[in-house]
């Protein structure tokens, strides 16, 4: 169902949120075990570098991909849970996605393809060993869900459980073509910061989750690996305020351009399995390893069309979740962080682990 914007309430302004307490302690200073830039090479169309960063030293390898726009720093929520606060059991590795963050965001007239994107995943999985049969959980949304796909398919035996969030096998027009057409349109306009964070906010996430009040669970002085501002990490007073300081944050460092944007667009706009290619991914991964979990409030990818990846594909486990938007890993972090890590269970139990 879509979400009802209560007329009476209003988002603050980005400069309300800048001006916060809370403002310079958004984005966590979770140190990671390992880090580096990998340079790709030139038969992926490069050489140009790719930014990671592993989290925790346990023996549970899990991957998170991002989607369109998506940096390392916007799985907080995951890389404190499984990264620190339970690094002796999983090794958690973060990839900024050619286009955003510190990796390479050069225009390229083919564009970037989620196929390559996922190349780029398994070169720095190779980088660091993790090349052992049915080593790797994959979990990805949106776009990085349509990448995780594409790690299925090109390394399908080294899958131990694949994680399929918010995501489709091909983007397509579900609804009113009209609303399809404005949409796709608006889009290509340009936008103020204020309009483009508001914009999205009001697509990834419900309203009443924006408007509630902030329940993040922050680092405090028992987090391992993680470095303390002065007076402790702040709290914002709704969701809202703490995803834009995010996301204003990652504008100022950099870490999101415009040509990287359409660049993982074009990416994802070309992404597409059909019926057979799915089966392959499915009888080859393993459906009992295989979860596909959409929102029914999701206003980005239809949950037409995750039901249609669920038919498609058959996966051991399926989640169409009431009320859920597009982005779980902010809405609804510590429910997603045990439903993956009861994925992860399962996967190692399938692989005699």
């Amino acid at each position: 169902m879509a979400s009802i914007w209560p007329r009476a309430e209003r988002l603050p302004s980005l400069d309300e949120i800048c001006k916060h307490q809370a403002f310079l302690t958004a984005i966590w200073q979770l140190e990671p075990s390992q880090s580096g830039i990998l340079s790709i090479d030139p038969k992926n169309g490069g050489p140009y570098p790719i930014s990671w960063e592993v989290h925790g030293e346990g023996p549970v390898k899990l991957i998170l991909i991002g989607g369109l726009g998506v940096t390392k720093t916007d799985y907080q929520n995951q890389t404190l849970y499984f990264g620190h606060l339970r690094g002796n059991e999983y090794s958690v590795l973060l990839v900024d996605n050619r286009g955003v963050g510190t990796s390479d965001k050069s225009f390229v007239l083919s564009g970037y393809s989620t196929t390559s994107m996922a190349q780029c995943i398994l070169e720095v999985a190779n980088h660091l060993g993790w090349t052992e049969p049915r080593q790797l959980h994959v979990g990805g949304g949106s776009m990085g869900g349509m990448i995780s796909q594409e790690v299925g398919r090109l390394a399908p035996d080294r899958i131990a459980s694949l994680s399929l969030l918010s995501t489709a096998a091909k983007i397509e027009n579900t609804g009113n073509f009209r609303e399809y057409l404005t949409r796709s349109f608006g889009m290509l306009l340009p936008k103020t910061l204020e309009k483009d964070i508001q914009d999205t906010a009001t697509g990834c996430f419900p309203a009443s989750w924006l408007h509630g009040t902030d329940d993040a669970e922050f680092p405090n002085d028992q987090t391992p690996r993680c470095k303390l501002p002065e007076l402790g990490y702040g709290r914002f007073e709704s969701n809202y305020a703490r995803w834009a300081a995010q996301e204003v944050i990652k504008n100022r460092n950099q870490h999101f351009t415009s040509t990287g944007f359409w660049m993982q667009a074009m990416a994802a706009g070309k992404h597409g399995l059909n019926k057979s290619q799915l089966k392959e991914l499915g009888d080859r991964v393993g459906r009992e390893r295989i979860l596909v979990l959409h929102g029914d409030d999701d206003q980005m990818i239809s949950v037409e069309l995750g039901k249609r990846l669920i038919a498609n594909l058959q996966p051991g486990r399926s989640i169409i979740a009431e009320g859920l938007g597009h982005a779980p890993i902010q809405q609804r972090p510590r429910w997603l962080n045990g439903v993956l890590e009861e994925q992860m269970k399962n996967g190692e139990t399938q692989s005699g682990r």
